[in-house]
């Protein structure tokens, strides 16, 4: 008898557990509908793991494999907003249901923490909202954190010539995440961070409020300008300043072997790169290559000039001759034809391309970062190589500072990594094969090349780089981290300003709403704490 009872009870169980399900999903609707603007009706920008949008919605910007698993933690439900109060609305309901929310921009966080949680959580996910308003007469724009980089260099080149901004060199990154924590990329040694040029912002607190500049204070807006907005609130817009650039720059692109001298050469890069004209950023792809069935050291230099081309020889003759760099390489073009040249698309690829969110496929990666002060001997520049050969995957990227970034307070925003670097190192490892095993021996890869690094990086602390996202510095642990936990991966990235981040956290989110693995803790939540001095 049992055993024709059972199935229908486990059927009855279903049934019930899918009328709970159905019974909460309405409940949460209802709230969000309650706290938004009616006549922007929530419920059509809401999906729920039952929507036949759902997945699509979900994986569309998950930009790392490693995190589209069945085993990875779903969210509750899914708000793409289309208008403040969905923000405002999920924030508020989020808060009555004691979800945790996560705000995606764009899904380039290395390692997951916009779309995943091990505990209940709600993304709001900012895609929908990609304004972008160029305003030549003042020389600025305004963009929705949910437009990408890519959109923001199309839409001020639409209307200019000898405006640019400076952002990153990937065109499919949101631009609410990168700028939130700093935002480099090859402008930054004429004009330094993307944060340093932002005017004003737009946030829905934890209070569910919407405040710009003036009604968030001084201190809230400094903290959002590299401190990591989503520790703070969702930051929905932002008003930046436009830079001027010439109708004319040039790049160009050069590969050198081990074979063919790239030892000395990058040696040399290393005591100029941080010291020649501000205007010339040459970032050096350093890559573990077979040649001829042998094992050598591939490096790609990269290079993006502020002017003509013999305005750059010029430069190179005096500065940098080591390199060789002749006529027959340097390649004059305008300034937003230059960032579709530096995302590897061919010479004469339409500008349009900017525009496509997904112009590449996805794949398994894991990032880190590191922060040179001294260069590195010719030595132990050989050791590296040997370890990148042994090791066959990890990459690493040389990306020169100096010129404006030594110009600017290390406390003048919350990213502290200004004067005294003479370049960074992005290490890369990404791989196409599934499974847990197969990513194990990947990190572990990237794991071993950046414990060798240690003697060549900075230390109290060895510094890391907010948007290069990395979990193994340390994490927070479940529910509100003490100020001890959180200061282990803090002061990597924030150096003598986490402390204030923690102090404006403490004030304007006491609560720790905005909380998730690497969030700024609230020492009213976790209990009070002594600060270091």
């Amino acid at each position: 008898m049992s055993a024709i009872l059972l199935p229908s009870v486990s059927i009855f169980l279903l049934h019930v557990l899918m009328a709970a399900s159905d019974s909460l999903q309405d409940t949460y609707l209802q709230c969000l509908t309650l706290h938004s603007d009616p006549s922007l009706p929530i419920s059509g920008v809401t999906y729920f793991p039952n929507s036949p949008s759902y997945p699509s919605i979900l994986d569309s910007y998950i930009r790392n494999l490693r995190f589209t698993s069945a085993t990875t933690p779903k969210p509750s439900f899914i708000v793409a907003p289309t208008h403040v109060s969905h923000i405002q609305a999920s924030v508020i309901c989020c808060k009555r249901f004691n979800l945790e929310l996560r705000i995606r921009s764009g899904g380039h966080d290395y390692d997951g923490l916009s779309y995943v949680s091990e505990a209940p959580f709600v993304i709001v996910d900012m895609f929908m909202l990609r304004s972008v308003e160029v305003n030549l007469e003042d020389e600025t724009v305004s963009v929705d954190s949910g437009s990408t980089v890519g959109e923001l260099y199309h839409a001020i080149a639409e209307r200019s010539k000898v405006h640019a901004f400076p952002a990153g060199v990937c065109p499919s990154v949101g631009v609410g995440g990168h700028f939130s924590g700093g935002g480099y990329g090859n402008l930054m040694r004429r004009f330094g961070l993307s944060v340093d040029h932002v005017l004003d912002a737009v946030i829905v607190d934890a209070e569910g409020r919407v405040l710009d500049r003036e009604s968030m204070g001084e201190d809230l807006f400094w903290a959002i300008r590299g401190g990591g907005g989503a520790s703070f609130g969702v930051i929905v817009s932002w008003k930046l300043r436009l830079v001027p650039v010439p109708e004319v720059v040039t790049v160009f692109r050069v590969e050198i072997t081990l074979e063919q001298g790239a030892t000395d050469i990058v040696h040399h890069w290393q005591h100029v790169a941080d010291k020649i004209h501000d205007g010339l950023f040459i970032r050096v792809v350093l890559s573990p290559v077979k040649r001829k069935g042998q094992k050598t050291i591939r490096a790609k230099f990269n290079a993006l000039f502020l002017g003509n081309a013999q305005e750059l020889l010029d430069v190179m003759t005096e500065r940098f001759p080591q390199l060789g760099l002749v006529a027959e390489q340097c390649i004059q073009m305008s300034w937003i034809d230059s960032v579709v040249f530096w995302y590897n698309y061919p010479v004469g690829t339409s500008v349009d391309v900017l525009l496509e969110r997904h112009a590449s496929p996805e794949k398994f990666l894991k990032r880190k970062s590191d922060y040179v002060q001294q260069p590195i001997s010719k030595a132990g520049l050989e050791g590296i190589w040997k370890k990148m050969m042994e090791l066959e995957k990890p990459v690493l990227t040389f990306n020169p500072y100096g010129g404006k970034m030594g110009e600017i307070s290390d406390v003048e925003t919350p990213f502290p990594h200004r004067a005294g670097n003479v370049f960074k190192i992005q290490y890369s490892v990404s791989w196409k094969e599934e499974g847990e095993d197969v990513a194990n021996r990947y990190l572990d890869l990237i794991r071993k090349m950046y414990d060798y690094m240690t003697p060549y990086v900075s230390n109290s602390p060895r510094s890391s780089y907010l948007n290069y996202r990395d979990v193994d510095i340390g994490v927070n642990g479940p529910g509100n981290a003490t100020y001890a936990e959180a200061s282990v991966w803090g002061e990597k990235y924030f150096k003598r300003n986490f402390d204030r981040l923690v102090e404006v956290k403490t004030r304007v989110d006491p609560n720790n709403f905005f909380r998730y693995e690497q969030s700024i803790p609230s020492l009213v939540a976790s209990g009070p704490r002594i600060m270091s001095e």
